[in-house]
């Protein structure tokens, strides 16, 4: 007597995978995860400048700008981790080694 054996349910091609959501949810994530690492890129690089700063070479408005600069990029980067549903930021302090100073600036409006 022949057995039918059903396959299992992941197998099956769901209503979602038909009519491409699943494919345009990837899509998405997707972009948003590259468009946080590119954040991510933008935060190291202000933070290095910053870093690198000399007072005996620069002056106290080249600080100033590049404080202002490095908050820019912190405050659009803890904006995308907000979109891709990271709302915790201490571990993004942390890992990137942001400053107070810098903290404090966040959100802020420059005239």
């Amino acid at each position: 007597m022949p057995m039918s054996v059903r396959p299992p349910q992941s197998f099956l091609q769901s209503e979602q995978d038909r009519n491409g959501f699943n494919v345009l949810e990837y899509e998405l994530m997707s972009e948003r995860a590259d468009s946080l690492g590119r954040h991510g890129l933008k935060v190291e690089a202000a933070l290095a400048a910053l870093k690198a700063w000399a007072a005996d070479r620069q002056s106290a408005e080249d600080r100033e700008r590049l404080l202002d600069d490095a908050s820019d990029a912190v405050w659009a980067f803890f904006i995308q981790r907000e979109i891709c549903g990271l709302r915790n930021n201490r571990d993004a302090i942390q890992r990137y080694g942001i400053p107070n100073e810098v903290i404090a600036r966040l959100g802020a409006i420059r005239k």
